[in-house]
């Protein structure tokens, strides 16, 4: 069965976006991917070397141009894109015959296989994630986010999603008045809008596997009694994530898990 591969971006994470490919399909032999491209902006010669990049490969590409006009109002911020807001209505964007796939941010590495993730249980939920179980950023999210209920904050960069009842149950509208009413409170955007409007239709992921924030190295070894070293992660971690502004492409970076991304970058661009 084909493993459905969502992602959204501009020009400037193509070369991230590679990264996390080449990681996917090294980690994953065997397995057939559909990728997923959603994007306004990208450039008809950077989606051909896309297009050849995952031939390469042996994988498939699809390519979705949405429309400037969807979201052209919507709070961009940091390091953020507008392309982020996308994954919000990838139930429209997508072929109607989809009935789930795997969204993936492009700053991550995928270092074991991702078909046990992919055929998670999904009745009921409209997505399945993993939130970071840090108190002070769970506290945080709930006073910014109130009066909205939220016990576990999910990240977003991770996201499996339940097209077929996404189409039945989520109002387009309904985001653009959220997106209206709280932009002034709108920190992390598209993931504060889906924890907002969908918290109790998220089935809840370990996170120290499938969406392991890099900035909690020594957080999760704390908090595992030194159960979830170095050995742990490149043995089960299956999403390992590089959260924050801070990114290991960019010149400066000194993260626990730098070495490892450059080597991945490596045999993406050579």
């Amino acid at each position: 069965m084909l493993i459905n591969i969502l992602v959204t971006l501009d020009s400037k994470y193509i070369v991230p976006l590679k990264v996390m490919l080449v990681s996917m399909f090294l980690n994953n032999p065997g397995e057939s991917f559909h990728i997923f491209l959603l994007h306004s902006s990208i450039k008809d010669d950077e989606i051909a070397d896309i297009g050849k990049f995952v031939e390469h490969h042996g994988q498939k590409l699809s390519v979705i141009r949405i429309d400037d006009a969807y979201f052209e109002d919507a709070p961009v911020i940091f390091h953020y894109t507008k392309e982020m807001y996308y994954r919000l209505l990838a139930f429209k964007f997508l072929p109607e015959e989809l009935d789930r796939t795997l969204y993936l941010d492009p700053d991550i590495l995928v270092l074991n296989p991702v078909r046990e993730m992919y055929e998670t249980d999904l009745d009921g939920y409209l997505y399945a994630a993993a939130y970071h179980d840090v108190i002070a950023v769970k506290g945080l999210n709930r006073i910014r986010l109130y009066p909205y209920k939220i016990n576990a904050y999910i990240n977003s960069g991770v996201l499996l999603m339940n097209l077929e009842l996404q189409r039945k149950h989520i109002d387009e509208k309904e985001i653009y008045a959220f997106i209206e009413k709280n932009r002034a409170k709108l920190f992390m955007p598209d993931q504060d809008i889906i924890n907002a409007l969908y918290a109790d239709k998220i089935k809840c992921l370990d996170e120290k596997i499938y969406n392991y924030d890099t900035r909690f190295y020594n957080y999760y070894k704390v908090m595992t009694s030194n159960k979830c070293d170095m050995d742990f992660v490149i043995r089960n971690t299956v999403f390992l994530h590089f959260c924050g502004k801070k990114k290991p492409w960019r010149k400066g970076y000194s993260g626990k898990f730098h070495s490892l991304y450059k080597h991945y970058e490596k045999l993406a661009i050579s």
